[in-house]
Order: C-alpha cells, then sequence, then structure tokens
C-alpha cells in the first residue's frame, strides 16, 4: 500500500480491485484501541513490521509489552473502530508514543526507496551531530580567515589606499553578507539535508542548476584545498629554508623600490623549489585526508587546534600595531600616525612584478578591478557550514547564525585592519614588506609564521571536509548514474568522495604553480553565491504556499542585489575566465539534461511556470479567442474502437495527426482513454494506463497530456469529459477520432450508437470534430506525399477545413503538395459567380488554392431522371438493401410487443423516403470524390450532422457509402464560430 502496510502471518483477505488486505485486530501494534480499557489484560504484543515508503523493521528487542502500563490493551475484542481507515495509525507510524506510554523521538523523513530503521523505545543511532559553533562558526571562520590577511592585506591598503581599500572591502563583504541572508532564508524554509548550497539551488531552481552549479562548487573546493595546502607549505619554506631538499630558485627584479629609493640594477629573490613544493604538498595533503577520514568526530577535535593558534596571531598583530615602533622595527614603520593615515589614505595604482614588488617595468598594472580579483577569497568560505548541513543538529538554526556571525566578525577584522595598516607605515613600507604582519607582530614574527600555517591548513581541512560531502550528496540525489560510486548511506562518512577530492587535490598539488586556475576557482564560488541569491529570489518573488522561512530579515530585492554583485565581481575578475565557468557550468547542464534522470523537486522554476499559466489563464478570461489568436486544441480519442496490445495506449498514428494539427508544434493535444467499468475497481489500472500514455506522448515528441477516464460506458464517459475537459479558454475545441471501419466487419453493433452519440455531444458542446478515415494509412514524419490536399467545401464551418489544409503544407510531409477548393453546388446555380466569389475569400485569407465549381443534380432530378450509373452504385444498392432489412426487423418488434418503434433505447421517426434521399446525396458525393480525387494525398470533406429520430444504424451506413474506396480522409464539421479572419 502507498501509505503503509502491515505484514504478518495472519490470513490476508482478497478485496475489490486484486488488493489484499488483513482484518486488523486488537492485538496489533499498529492499532489504538478505542474500545473500552479493562486493566489488567495485556496480551502480548507481536512483531510486525510496517512499511513507510519501503521496509521499516521494528526493533524485536521492544516486542514485549509492559506490565505497568497506564492503558492496557483488550486482547478479548476482536474490533477496533480505526478498522475502518485500513492503515496503520500515523501514532505509531511516526514512533511519536509506543503501546507502554514512552514518548520516542521522531524519525526524519526517509528518502524514496531508503530503508530506515525505527527502533521503538531507542533512539536510532547516527553519528554525532554539530551544533552552531562548531557547526558553522568555526568552518566558516577558518576557511574565510586565510593567507591573504596575512602577507597581501596590507600591499592591497598601500595600494588601494584606506579609501579604495574601505571601498573594497565594503563592496566584497556587501556580496558575501546578502549571499548569507539569502543562504539563511532557504536554510529555514524546511528540514535541509546534506549537499548544503547544491541542496538549497537544486531544490529551488531544478536539478540541472542545481547539479551543474553543484559539481563546479565541488570542483572549486577540491582545488582550493591544493592552494590552502600550497600557501602552507611555501609558507614553512620561507619561514625555515633549510627543510629544503632541492635548491632554491632566484628571481632578478630590475628598478625596485625600497623604501621609497629606486634602485638601480638587479634583486635577487628568492622562492622555493617547485619539488619541495610538490613532495611537502603531497604529504601534507595525506595527513589531512587521513583527519578527514576520521569522520565528524575527529574533525571537530583537530579544528579547534588549527583555529586557537590563528586567533593568537591575529590577537599578537594588533598588539604589535599599538606598541609599534619597537627598537628593531623599519624606518617606514612609523606606528600609529594621523599623518601617514592621510597620506595612505588616496589610492596609488601602478605596475608591479610577479611577486607584486613596484616596479615602472613590469608585467602587471594593478587598479580597482585586480583588487578586487585578488581579494575576493578572502571573503569566500561562508559556504563552509552549509556544506556540512547533514552533520548539523539544527540547520535552521545553526546555518543562519553561524554564517552571518562570521561574516560579520570578518568584515570587521578587515575594516580596522585597514583603518590599521594605513596609519602604521608608509605606502613604500606597505607595498615593499610582504609580510608587515609579522613585522609588526609581537612579540616575535614567528608567530605570525605559524598562524600562516595553521590558518592555510585549517582552510584546507575545511575544504578537503565540506567537497567530499557535497560529491555524495549530488550522488544520493541519483540524478546522475555515474556517480553512483560517491553514494553513503544515512550519517555515513563519505569515504570514496574523500579519496577522489584527495586524489583531485594532489593531482593540483603536483602541477605546483595555479596562477591560470585560481581565478576560475573563484568563479565557481561567485557562481554558487549567484545561484543561491537566485533561488531566494525566486522563491521569494513567487511566495508559494510553501515558503515560510523562520528567518524574516529578507526581501527579493535584497536576493536579486546580491546576485547582480556576484555577477558584476565575476567581470571585474576576468570577463575571460567568466566565460570559461559559466561554459563549463553550461556542458554540465546540458549533460545533465540529456542523461540525467528527472527529478521531482517543486523547484521554483515548476512553480513560476504554475503561476505564469495561471495568470495567463486569468488574462485570457472566459470570452470567444479572437479568430487571430485561435489555437486547435484537440481532444483526441486514442483507442475508441477495436482492440490493440495492451502494451500499446495509443493509436500509433494519432500522435503524428495530432502534430499535423499544429504549427511548428506549437499547441497542447488532450489525449484521452475510457476504461468501461466501476471506478472503484478500475482506479489502480486506470493511473497506470495514464502512466503508459504519458509515456507515450513523451515518446512521440507529442506536446501533450494524458488523461484516463473510468465510466460505465464510453458514451457516459464522453459526455463527462466533453463537458469538463479543460480549464477557461484552454478547453479542447476539436475532437479528434478515427472512423470505426471495423464495425461491419467485426460485427460491433455497439459502435453506431456510440458513434452518433458522440457526435451529438459534440455539436451539443460546441466543439469541432474531426474523423479520420485511413488512420493507418496516414504518412509519417518523414513520409514525403505528393499530389494534391482536396477540400470539399459543402457547408460554412467558420473556416477550420481551409485551416487545417494550411496547417498541413506546414508539415514536411504534405510540403510538396497543393490545395484544390471544391465547391458542390446543384445544376442551376451560377458556377462562376460562385468560384469568382470563392476565389475572394481565399485571397482574403492570404491561401493559395485552386477553386473547381462541381455541380450535382437534386434528388427530385434523380428521380425524375431515373438511376444512373455511379461508381459504388453497388455499395448503394447494398445500404439500401441492409437498411430495408433493419427497418423490417424493427417494425415487426415493435408490432410483436405492441410498441413504437425504437432504436437505441428512444423512439425513432422513420421516413423512407428521406432514407433514400441521403443514401443517394452520400452516393454522389463519394462519385464525385473519386471522379476527381482518386489520387489525393489526403481528402476533406465536411461531415454531415446525425439526421434527428434516426437510427444510428442508418447514419453509419450514410457514412460508410460516403467513404466508400476512398483511402484517405478527414471529416470535419466546424462549430458556431469563425477560426480565420479576413483582417489584419
Amino acid at each position: 500500500m502507498d501509505n503503509g502496510e502491515i505484514e504478518s502471518a495472519d490470513e490476508e483477505i482478497p478485496s475489490r480491485g486484486g488488493r489484499q488486505y488483513r482484518p486488523v485486530v486488537s492485538h496489533d501494534r499498529a492499532v489504538i484501541q478505542m474500545t473500552s480499557m479493562e486493566p489488567g489484560s495485556v496480551s502480548e504484543i507481536p512483531l510486525t513490521k510496517i512499511k513507510v515508503g519501503s521496509q521499516v523493521n521494528i526493533d524485536p528487542s521492544m516486542q514485549e509489552g509492559s506490565s505497568d502500563s497506564h492503558a492496557a490493551i483488550n486482547g478479548s475484542k476482536r474490533e477496533s473502530k480505526l478498522e475502518l481507515f485500513g492503515f496503520d495509525s500515523l501514532v505509531n507510524i511516526l514512533g511519536l508514543k509506543s503501546m507502554t506510554g514512552e514518548q520516542i523521538p521522531a524519525p526524519s523523513s526517509p528518502r524514496d526507496g531508503e530503508d530506515v530503521a525505527i527502533t521503538l523505545g531507542r533512539p536510532k543511532q547516527v553519528g554525532p551531530k554539530l551544533g552552531t559553533m562548531m557547526g558553522v562558526f568555526v568552518p566558516c571562520l577558518q576557511n574565510i580567515l586565510g593567507i591573504i590577511y596575512y602577507i597581501r592585506f596590507s600591499w592591497i591598503v598601500g595600494m588601494a589606499g584606506i579609501g579604495g581599500s574601505l571601498l573594497l572591502v565594503s563592496f566584497c563583504g556587501a556580496c558575501t553578507f546578502l549571499t548569507g541572508i539569502s543562504l539563511s532564508a532557504i536554510a529555514t524554509n524546511g528540514a535541509m539535508k546534506g549537499g548544503g548550497p547544491y541542496y538549497l539551488i537544486g531544490r529551488a531552481l531544478g536539478p540541472e542548476v542545481g547539479v551543474s552549479i553543484g559539481l563546479c562548487f565541488f570542483l572549486g573546493n577540491a582545488v582550493a584545498g591544493s592552494l590552502y595546502v600550497l600557501g602552507a607549505v611555501e609558507t614553512f619554506l620561507d619561514a625555515v629554508p633549510s627543510a629544503g631538499f632541492f635548491k632554491e630558485s632566484v628571481t632578478l627584479v630590475n628598478n625596485t623600490l625600497i623604501n621609497g629609493t629606486a634602485t638601480a640594477g638587479t634583486a635577487a629573490i628568492s622562492t622555493p623549489s617547485l619539488h619541495d613544493l610538490q613532495l611537502y604538498g603531497i604529504i601534507v595533503t595525506i595527513l589531512l585526508c587521513f583527519i578527514v577520514f576520521g569522520g565528524v568526530k575527529i574533525i571537530n577535535k583537530v579544528a579547534p587546534a588549527f583555529l586557537i593558534p590563528v586567533l593568537f596571531s591575529l590577537f599578537c598583530i594588533f598588539i604589535g600595531v599599538f606598541v609599534a615602533p619597537r627598537s628593531n622595527a623599519s624606518s617606514g614603520i612609523t606606528g600609529l600616525s594621523i599623518k601617514t593615515f592621510k597620506e595612505n589614505w588616496s589610492s596609488e595604482y601602478q605596475r608591479t612584478t610577479n611577486g607584486g614588488v613596484p616596479d615602472p617595468n613590469g608585467p602587471i598594472y594593478w587598479d580597482f578591478n585586480a583588487l578586487v580579483g585578488l581579494f575576493f577569497p578572502a571573503v569566500t568560505g561562508i559556504m563552509a557550514g552549509s556544506n556540512r548541513s547533514a552533520s548539523l543538529k539544527d540547520t535552521q538554526r545553526s546555518i543562519p547564525i553561524g554564517t552571518l556571525a562570521a561574516t560579520i566578525t570578518t568584515t570587521f577584522l578587515y575594516v580596522i585592519s585597514v583603518l590599521l595598516f594605513g596609519a602604521l607605515a608608509t605606502r613604500e613600507e606597505l607595498l615593499t614588506d610582504r609580510l608587515l604582519t609579522a613585522s609588526v607582530a609581537w612579540p616575535v614574527p614567528a608567530i605570525i609564521y605559524v598562524g600562516i600555517i595553521l590558518s592555510t591548513l585549517g582552510a584546507a581541512l575545511q575544504s578537503l571536509t565540506g567537497a567530499p560531502r557535497l560529491l555524495a550528496a549530488i550522488a544520493n540525489d541519483d540524478i546522475l548514474p555515474v556517480l553512483k560510486y560517491f553514494k553513503v548511506t544515512e550519517g555515513g562518512e563519505p569515504h570514496f568522495a574523500t579519496l577522489f577530492t584527495a586524489l583531485i587535490c594532489i593531482g593540483c598539488v603536483i602541477i605546483g604553480n595555479l596562477d591560470l586556475i585560481t581565478p576560475t576557482i573563484t568563479m565557481f564560488f561567485l557562481l554558487c553565491y549567484a545561484g543561491v541569491n537566485l533561488s531566494c529570489f525566486l522563491l521569494d518573488l513567487l511566495d508559494a504556499p510553501s515558503w515560510r522561512p523562520r528567518w524574516k530579515f529578507h526581501h527579493w530585492s535584497l536576493s536579486l542585489i546580491g546576485a547582480l554583485l556576484c555577477i558584476v565581481i565575476m567581470f571585474l575578475i576576468s570577463w575571460s575566465f567568466t566565460v570559461v565557468s559559466l561554459a563549463l557550468a553550461s556542458l554540465i547542464y546540458y549533460y545533465v539534461s540529456i542523461k540525467g534522470k528527472a527529478g521531482n523537486w517543486g523547484d521554483g522554476f515548476k512553480s513560476a511556470y504554475f503561476q505564469l499559466a495561471l495568470r495567463s489563464l486569468r488574462s485570457l478570461g472566459a470570452s470567444q479567442v479572437h479568430p487571430k489568436n485561435w489555437y486547435p486544441i484537440p481532444l483526441i480519442f486514442c483507442r475508441p474502437w477495436g482492440k490493440l496490445p495492451e502494451n500499446v495506449p495509443c493509436h500509433p498514428k494519432l500522435a503524428d495527426f495530432a502534430n499535423c494539427m499544429k504549427k511548428k508544434g506549437r499547441g497542447m493535444s488532450i489525449f484521452v482513454s475510457i476504461i468501461d467499468g466501476d471506478y472503484h475497481e478500475l482506479a489502480e489500472d486506470a493511473k497506470t494506463a495514464s502512466q503508459q500514455l504519458t509515456t507515450y506522448i513523451e515518446y512521440k515528441r507529442c506536446e501533450g497530456v494524458g488523461e484516463i477516464i473510468v465510466a460505465p460506458s464510453m458514451s457516459d464517459g464522453f459526455r463527462g469529459i466533453v463537458q469538463t475537459m479543460g480549464l477557461g479558454n484552454l478547453k479542447p475545441n476539436i475532437v479528434v477520432m478515427r472512423y470505426p471501419e471495423i464495425w461491419r466487419r467485426e460485427n460491433l453493433t455497439q459502435i453506431p450508437s456510440t458513434f452518433v452519440s458522440i457526435i451529438n455531444d459534440c455539436i451539443i458542446a460546441n466543439k469541432a470534430v474531426v474523423i479520420v478515415k485511413g488512420l493507418d494509412e496516414w504518412p509519417g514524419e518523414y513520409q514525403r506525399q505528393y499530389g494534391t490536399i482536396d477540400l470539399y467545401w459543402i457547408v460554412k464551418d467558420g473556416g477550420l477545413m481551409l485551416l487545417l489544409s494550411q496547417l498541413l503544407l506546414t508539415k514536411e510531409s504534405f510540403e510538396s503538395c497543393k490545395i484544390q477548393v471544391f465547391c458542390i453546388a446543384e445544376e442551376d446555380t451560377e458556377a462562376e459567380e460562385l468560384k469568382a466569389d470563392v476565389k475572394k475569400v481565399l485571397y482574403d485569407l492570404r491561401m493559395q488554392a485552386e477553386v473547381i465549381v462541381v455541380t450535382m443534380k437534386s434528388w427530385e432530378v434523380h428521380v425524375e431522371s431515373g438511376p444512373q450509373q455511379d461508381d459504388s452504385l453497388e455499395a448503394f444498392t447494398s445500404a439500401q438493401r441492409r437498411i430495408a432489412s433493419y427497418l423490417a426487423e424493427m417494425k415487426e418488434t415493435a408490432q410483436r410487443e405492441g410498441r413504437p418503434l425504437m432504436a437505441d433505447g428512444k423512439q425513432v421517426v422513420v421516413n423512407e423516403q428521406q432514407v433514400d434521399k441521403f443514401l443517394y446525396t452520400t452516393l454522389k458525393l463519394n462519385s464525385t470524390i473519386l471522379r476527381y480525387s482518386r489520387m489525393a494525398a489526403v481528402v476533406l470533406v465536411s461531415l454531415p450532422p446525425p439526421p434527428l429520430n434516426h437510427p444510428a444504424y442508418f447514419y453509419m451506413e450514410y457514412m460508410d457509402l460516403l467513404v466508400e474506396n476512398v483511402p484517405r480522409m478527414l471529416i470535419v464539421r466546424g462549430y458556431r464560430r469563425d477560426v480565420v479572419t479576413f483582417f489584419t
């Protein structure tokens, strides 16, 4: 069962529809007794299995009942009032209360197809959960505070000046702060599983966008880990040069500035060997991976060991700033001075070497845009806490508080540092002293080296912790089958994902020089931030009923500003790397849309489409659509006559014909099939058939929906459909079905009455009708047809027949055909005048067609002149004989039973002369069609309405005579309105 199922050894009782239930008895654990309780009559509670989506096993240790229970179960009574529902009690399924009265923690909702054990009386065993401080604030702080603050921040102040630096910090900080607000709003809108920003973006913008941005963000985190490792190793080798195994690299720099004095000649700058960086980098990465493999518990113990020395080094820097200058300080360190503050207020952008040393001939020119690219990695890392959302105790509380607290703390730190560094040293000192933070640190510079190494290692640890969990979350959603090896069970550690992340990190460490990749990593972070902001913007703007975030300090305008800031920063840093990152994300999106599995997550785009459809529907109103805006919305009968194989939900050619009724495939079709029977018994069969029909429609690439109706009869089902199907002006306006050619061959006597009933219902409901004769021979999409499309325009149909012919010409299979319009008139009609009038109408309708006027003798003239030879004369005489025989049987039955003539359950009036007149009319029309259109690709002819008070059998004879020997025909009846217009 869908909602729940109880398995037991008791005998199962069959019920309607093939489903089986067993009786619910008083000793079942799944039943809450609502009858009178008698103390002291506690019966033994047997072990049961409860299925919620997938199998959920109850711990056998809880099988025994408690004799001290305050409410005993009466085992003598075999009935329960909840037996009416046929399902387990929600109280027992959710585990909110056991039969002993003990309160049990409610389990979280399992994923589809995921086994979750519910242990009554004992909480489910899961891994350790983290709070706000260790789960979000500390990881974010470790990721944000990195090497850029120690070795580049004072240089940025010297280049941009105090004013420019404050603007830079505010600009980048506003981007991350607004992203944090959007993240907080989405994270507090319900329970959040693992995956962090991927989970939020995917559920808001759909699986394609979520996976593409999520994989880019994973790659950015994995490569960023290698950058942090290389930064730590390089700082260590700078501090302890003797630790290197290989010779250092020496770079000569011309025309350097040292303390404001231009030095002619060259200066030598030593850097660690690439091989030392690779060797130490691999060792450090492996050690960090061992810590990550230890799980959340080990990471929680190690993280403070990395963070506390970093905080202590920051404390030492600020102490040193206030006590500067010390006795051994450089002359450029003036101490906190108003004069120095004023001199450093303005910017001084200039050229530098690759190492940042001012050089008039240097290859790099620094301006505000370049500094944004340099500084922005110092504010990234706000997603470090949400990346570990699966390990948090309370995501809805921890993520907003921890993320925003870390963002505000670091931004405040940067603002204070700008003011202090700007007043501490001259501009030359700021630009030339790469480690000014170490020069001013109290009491010794070595503390800063320790702070740099531990801050970068802490950031690397957080990257190697968050990236595998992000990849595992993407794999668990089963969107991309190629990621199936990275799946993890609930509460498990992503070991394979961690190993894969480590291999990426080691590979980047081996490369050593990541200057070309670093901007792309920043782009991946910005792409993720933009995705979070756009997700919140979309959800906030749509304001769906399910959008109820606990975080109230948000607005769609803030999210939009945040997204725009992210995009602006991406192009400020580098438009080329922005294009590369967007191209990579687009390729992943395209791959996911083709190879990925569909995920129904209720994303924001679906909500947007829904609201747009509602607004469009309301704007259309209920009034008639103007002919210029009229679109065919066909209601297609899938299996009205005869039998199809069980695995074929619709005639294969009906979808091809439905596409022929649309211009360039635009428009909606409604495929309907009616199952005869009782709805209660066949409801499940109808659901299965509906799924098969939907799959068939998608396979045939037809824009439409499928509906399965269960009704006592086909006539009753269609009558309900034609009255209720659709909304407003999006109701179907054309009923399409195949002609019942098999009714006489298969002796299906019920078809005539059903056929006539459907046509009459369409006329009453003002629906157009298109009946396809020769559907089996209807050409496929690539079967090119030659010849003509012949229209036998007999009655005014609002131009529907003309419109259908034009729509056929837009299809590749009919584009080589020409249109011929045959106007049927009596002999005494002015043929040339009629022809001219029709040509004028076609010209005004912008339709090219040849007009042919065909005259026919009236019935009266035929009676006077006697019978003539026709191609279908034999069919005509056969129809006369069958009608005469059927009429004789009707009269005999009526005379025998002493009642009026009855047919199809109602009284009929038969005028034999009128019957002959109808037969003659269809005979002449059929003969005309065979004379002029025997080689036509398709013939369109007006549908005659069923005559009142005539037996349905007679009408089928008329129709059979009309379509006799015509291989492919569309019988069309319009409705009381125009579908084409003369006017522009």
